[in-house]
């Protein structure tokens, strides 16, 4: 265990950003705590170094991404037809089926050394379905978890249950990668190009489509700063926006 435990966590809006880069972006800030951290090892414990954190928000042009466990079946569009649609594919080092990014949506990358929190992967998806929960439930929506399936559902256990939150991660040696995306504005057409998160009999849906109207750039910018509060209270971390 960490025995300098940092719950700092330094946020960054990186606006409009296509996938990799962003993915580049969360390396690089894995690679530099995990580097810290072996070199924690040859130290004594008064000697630590104290790792950081991160949290970054942003929006992705249109992408469907495949975790390395997921099946490539669930990919229903060709190559022709992902350029008809002017969206690409990326197969990533998360776990989870394949999903879909794009404008409108919010994305949430916590790159996290868990030891300076807790060491539970399972409690650290929970609450990340609890800052979701938190969040839209501001705009009048029940978020649910439904057992088996990780993310954030309205309805679950009746037929017209359906995902506006979807989530996966990596972790290694208790560091973070990648995380969750809430469905805002989102275009919801793009999801009949896959099978989302490989669920076959379950529908996705979008604050937009639940309250009947597109949320405004405001009020886009409000849902941020929601999600950051939750974040903060959820965690008990204090978050610090990158100077």
């Amino acid at each position: 265990m960490n025995t300098h435990q940092n719950k700092v966590v330094e946020f960054e809006d990186l606006g409009v950003k296509e996938y990799q880069p962003s993915w580049d972006h969360q390396e690089k800030l894995m690679k530099d705590i995990i580097d810290t951290k072996i070199k924690n090892r040859d130290l004594p414990a008064e000697q630590h170094i104290t790792t950081s954190n991160h949290f970054l928000l942003v929006e992705h042009p249109h992408v469907y991404t495949l975790g390395k466990s997921g099946h490539e079946e669930n990919m229903l569009a060709g190559i022709d037809q992902l350029k008809e649609i002017d969206a690409t594919f990326v197969k990533v080092n998360r776990g989870g089926d394949i999903t879909y990014h794009g404008y409108g949506q919010i994305v949430g990358y916590p790159i996290l050394d868990l030891e300076n929190f807790f060491t539970d992967i399972h409690k650290y998806m929970r609450n990340l379905e609890e800052v979701i929960i938190r969040t839209i439930n501001e705009y009048g929506l029940k978020g649910e978890r439904s057992p088996g399936e990780t993310g954030v559902w309205l309805d679950v256990g009746k037929p017209y249950a359906r995902k506006i939150c979807a989530m996966g991660v990596k972790a290694s040696r208790w560091v973070t990668l990648h995380g969750f995306a809430l469905n805002v504005n989102t275009d919801m057409r793009y999801f009949e190009y896959i099978v989302p998160c490989g669920i076959k009999d379950k529908q996705v849906t979008s604050l937009k489509r639940e309250l009947e109207r597109e949320l405004t750039p405001e009020e886009m910018e409000d849902i941020k700063s929601k999600i950051r509060k939750h974040f903060a209270d959820v965690f008990e971390a204090e978050l610090k926006f990158k100077k």
